[in-house]
């Protein structure tokens, strides 16, 4: 689907009322639904509409199979977090479409039976984008700040205020205690085989320096083990720095 300049502009309240990105997804999305027939809407362009797209397009179903046959490795990245989706989620507060593994996969046209793992990626502390002058951007259980973080895993609080920030929107994050009645419900929702923590370093902040399980704090061991009894699946993969190399990889495959 196609963004146009107009869906961006019909967005721009919700960033002002729900910390919406307002980059115009959910008024697109909105379009494709109503088939076109929205007033005073542009006509539906698909990709396969716009020539200079051309070279980018092919028959997904006709490429999935050649990688069926060939037996190569497929790996889907979903959108955001279960928490926000749009019908699981804590609706209003959500984002235009299913966030589960389940439906990217759908989107993407994979059966399930073609599926070997699911990894369900948590942070150490659930976030959300920072309110809005209007409004809220969403519900957290138990919302705290970047200073008890910092506090909590000796961190630098100026450190974190400035790489925590939305990646699109560039608004300061909210923060909050782990929630793990939400973790339950995601893992009965994605039935993952793993699970992937990020900011380990969080927890406590010489975490950074560990490169084996072993290494890591006691407390954040602990909190590791007990992902793995309510996951019923292994922490597989840890984060423990904000940097693609510092991963302490526990998988068995």
């Amino acid at each position: 689907m196609i963004i146009e300049q107009s869906d961006i502009e019909m967005e721009q309240a919700l960033r002002e009322s729900m910390g919406s990105t307002g980059q115009g997804g959910g008024y697109a999305a909105a379009r494709r639904l109503m088939r076109g027939d929205m007033p005073d809407a542009p006509p539906v362009r698909l990709a396969r509409d716009v020539p200079e797209l051309s070279k980018y397009i092919a028959p997904i179903v006709a490429r999935l199979e050649q990688a069926y046959a060939e037996g190569a490795h497929i790996m889907l990245e979903g959108t955001q977090g279960t928490g926000l989706s749009l019908y699981h989620g804590r609706y209003k507060y959500v984002t235009s479409r299913d966030t589960t593994a389940a439906a990217t996969m759908a989107e993407a046209g994979i059966p399930p039976a073609r599926v070997r793992k699911v990894i369900m990626v948590c942070r150490s502390y659930p976030i959300r984008v920072g309110d809005p002058p209007a409004g809220t951007s969403g519900f957290l259980e138990q919302e705290i700040n970047w200073d008890v973080i910092a506090q909590r895993a000796g961190l630098n609080v100026e450190r974190l205020r400035e790489v925590e920030k939305g990646s699109v929107s560039g608004s300061p994050r909210r923060v909050g205690e782990f929630e793990w009645a939400l973790f339950r419900k995601a893992c009965s929702l994605n039935a993952p085989t793993d699970i992937a923590l990020t900011f380990a370093d969080y927890l406590k902040g010489t975490n950074q320096d560990a490169r084996r399980f072993e290494q890591l704090d006691g407390e954040t061991i602990r909190f590791v083990e007990e992902l793995e009894r309510v996951a019923s699946a292994p922490v597989s993969l840890i984060s423990t720095r904000f940097h693609e190399r510092s991963i302490i990889d526990r998988r068995m495959w």
